[in-house]
């Protein structure tokens, strides 16, 4: 087989939103042409106009922007080997279609839906569930091969409605090398006679995707593992019309976080995370939540979904797309089948959003999240606050005590914390605080470290309750941060409310 310049391309279909499975097939592609210098094209493959639904190839193209993921070739992008969507390439396949015809590799059929009909429930009463056209029953049906060649030439010249078949051969090997499961082979007595076009002269989507691989040049098929059962039959299309075949490597499924079965679509909110990248709402108004939209960061789900099938072969787990085009290769796509992990999901979002610098992050805060909060002040509150966020807008509910004051101490926390001698610690603090000149973590840090060594009592007889009454939360950074971040006389304000409020409860 020649060495060919690397084109790859990812054909969704626009039947509904882009499953996660679907972008990790798109990221496999986009990181194998940019290892190899390749180029990186999207086709929409729009054959089934029945299943077509409205907006989908928006959707396909805006969730693949997110994400990062960028073609060379495509829909809106241009390209020497267009139109990129199928619908708009009808015209050229008819004649592709009757090529295996003239090479006896094909063959017309005349079959009505109700006669095939009639055959699947004849088999059935003869317990042959599984009837199929192939090279056995092919003779006893309406066809180019069991009619004579007169009755053929005026059925078709009386407009009588046809599909092209494709005829497969009886009892041949098919061979062929898959980059990731090695050597697969199918003997033919166990592929069916597909239809390449349909009497409403639209192609079938086995024809179309080899036409448009064959004449976009594709070098390599990379694709989900659910297409490996047609890979037998494509070969034996690609033989039919003489053509070199790409190579091909079909993806292990992604799975449920339990194992029991593929992750699909109808798993999205039910089982508590997302499968899609983006918002998906139906022509019915209901909605289907998207990764962009709770807040995870495009580069975080870019590296989880990288891991979920393969590995870098080394112990590092964080990685940004040019680290990821950098190191990509199919021969560590696993072959079994990788479970979706939200728990890892979210590790890797944490992480991320850990690397995003504080300036950058309050900028998103700002545009995404409507933050009223000044671009300087903001970026000191993410600084505080990101090493404990997940989500961005953690950052703005989590940190709100930094915004603004608290309305409300919690009576539990204040039961079980407040001890005998917790007035007289805090009213002593609080003293400490407004003598302090040099209100900074470190000199605040070393007043309270003094303080509590004058006073004999550990860090918790004091820390936690100082925490409670300036913040309002039990945890969160460094109470020194934060007391540097809110200022000396917002502290003392705040800790003279607290104590007032913890005297009123008491009474």
């Amino acid at each position: 087989m020649s060495e060919k310049p690397v084109r790859v391309r990812f054909a969704p279909s626009p039947t509904g939103p882009l499953h996660i499975g679907g972008v990790r097939t798109a990221l496999y592609n986009y990181l194998f042409a940019k290892k190899n210098n390749g180029t990186f094209i999207i086709r929409i493959e729009d054959t089934d106009q029945t299943r077509f639904v409205p907006g989908a190839q928006d959707y396909i193209m805006d969730a693949l922007k997110w994400c990062g993921i960028n073609a060379t070739e495509g829909p809106g992008i241009g390209g020497e080997y267009g139109p990129y969507v199928q619908s708009e390439r009808n015209d050229m396949y008819r004649p592709y279609a009757e090529q295996p015809v003239a090479n006896d590799k094909a063959y017309y059929a005349f079959d009505t839906p109700e006669e095939l009909e009639e055959m699947r429930e004849k088999a059935k009463l003869m317990n042959m569930p599984n009837w199929q056209y192939n090279s056995v029953t092919r003779t006893s049906m309406k066809n180019s091969i069991s009619l004579p060649a007169d009755e053929v030439k005026r059925r078709i010249e009386n407009g009588d409605p046809y599909v092209i078949r494709i005829k497969m051969p009886r009892n041949v090997d098919v061979r062929f090398e898959d980059m990731i499961r090695g050597w697969v082979t199918v003997n033919t007595n166990n592929l069916d006679d597909k239809v390449l076009f349909k009497s409403d002269g639209i192609p079938t989507y086995h024809l179309a995707n080899i036409v448009d691989d064959h004449t976009m040049e594709i070098s390599h098929v990379i694709r989900g593992e659910e297409w490996l059962p047609s890979a037998p039959m494509h070969i034996m299309l690609y033989e039919a019309f003489g053509w070199e075949p790409p190579r091909f490597a079909h993806l292990p499924l992604l799975l449920r976080p339990d194992g029991n079965g593929k992750l699909s679509k109808r798993d999205g909110d039910r089982l508590g995370f997302p499968v899609f990248p983006c918002d998906w709402v139906t022509a019915e108004g209901e909605l289907y939540s998207g990764y962009r939209e709770k807040g995870y960061l495009p580069q975080a789900f870019i590296n989880m979904l990288a891991f979920l099938g393969w590995n870098p072969g080394t112990t590092q787990e964080i990685f940004s797309m040019e680290e990821l085009e950098a190191i990509f290769t199919l021969e560590r796509v696993s072959k079994g089948g990788a479970k979706f992990d939200p728990d890892k999901t979210k590790w890797f979002q944490h992480q991320h959003l850990k690397a995003v610098p504080d300036a950058e992050l309050a900028d998103l805060l700002i545009a995404q999240y409507d933050a009223k909060v000044d671009k300087s002040r903001l970026t000191q509150i993410v600084h505080l606050m990101k090493e404990r966020a997940t989500f961005p807008q953690d950052i703005l509910t989590e940190g709100a005590y930094l915004m603004e004051r608290p309305t409300s101490i919690d009576a539990q926390s204040i039961e079980k914390k407040w001890k005998d001698d917790s007035n007289d610690l805090l009213t002593g603090w609080l003293a400490q605080l407004e003598v302090i000149s040099d209100f900074t973590a470190p000199s605040i840090e070393n007043v309270f470290k003094a303080y509590i060594a004058e006073k004999n009592v550990g860090i918790g007889a004091v820390m936690f309750l100082f925490r409670l009454l300036v913040t309002g939360q039990g945890a969160g950074p460094s109470m020194f941060e934060i007391s540097e971040f809110l200022g000396k006389q917002e502290v003392i304000d705040r800790l003279n409310w607290g104590l007032a409020t913890v005297a009123e409860m008491k009474k």
